[in-house]
């Protein structure tokens, strides 16, 4: 799994659990953790002091053990998110992957343009439908990625093969 999947995966369970996105600075901590990189390096490349990042880190990591429901390290973050992911990937749970908020794009640059979308409207029944329709599509995508056939994909997310395969043939 590459490092804006990986990013999407704890993103959606932090936000699951609580309600909050990841900002930017926390992303950007996690990238660097996952690539071995000290804090200073991480605070250099971002234009950070050190000292704040390592706050920032020590906060970062208190929320993830709460979400994930175990301590959470620098040292073992890669470990916890990977056995976090396989977890998920369950087949005997129906509930996997159901309700969750979908990203479709990480952006790791330090001084983002994309305006941040107006949570304060709620969104109608259609513009719900069409976003749970999209997750399960990038669901399904994902799973197929993972080596799930159809038939194990169907019975994961609790939908019928033939919407399954009917998007196959959309594709």
């Amino acid at each position: 799994m590459d490092s804006p999947q990986i990013l999407q995966f704890v993103d959606e369970t932090v936000y699951t659990k609580t309600g909050k996105h990841l900002n930017n600075l926390q992303r950007r901590i996690i990238s660097g953790i996952l690539n071995r990189q000290r804090y200073a390096d991480v605070a250099e490349n971002h234009g950070y002091s050190a000292k704040h990042i390592k706050k920032a880190s020590h906060e970062l990591l208190q929320i993830l053990s709460e979400v994930f429901g175990e301590q959470v390290k620098k040292s073992n973050l890669e470990s916890v998110i990977e056995r976090h992911i396989n977890l998920n990937i369950n087949l005997g749970d129906n509930n996997t992957f159901k309700n969750t908020n979908q990203i479709r794009y990480v952006n790791n640059c330090p001084n983002s343009s994309t305006p941040t979308p107006n949570k304060s409207q709620p969104e109608t029944p259609d513009l719900q439908e069409e976003n749970q329709n999209q997750t399960k599509i990038e669901t399904i995508d994902k799973l197929r990625q993972f080596g799930l056939n159809d038939e194990q994909i169907a019975e994961a997310l609790d939908i019928p093969l033939e919407a399954i395969k009917q998007l196959e043939l959309e594709e």
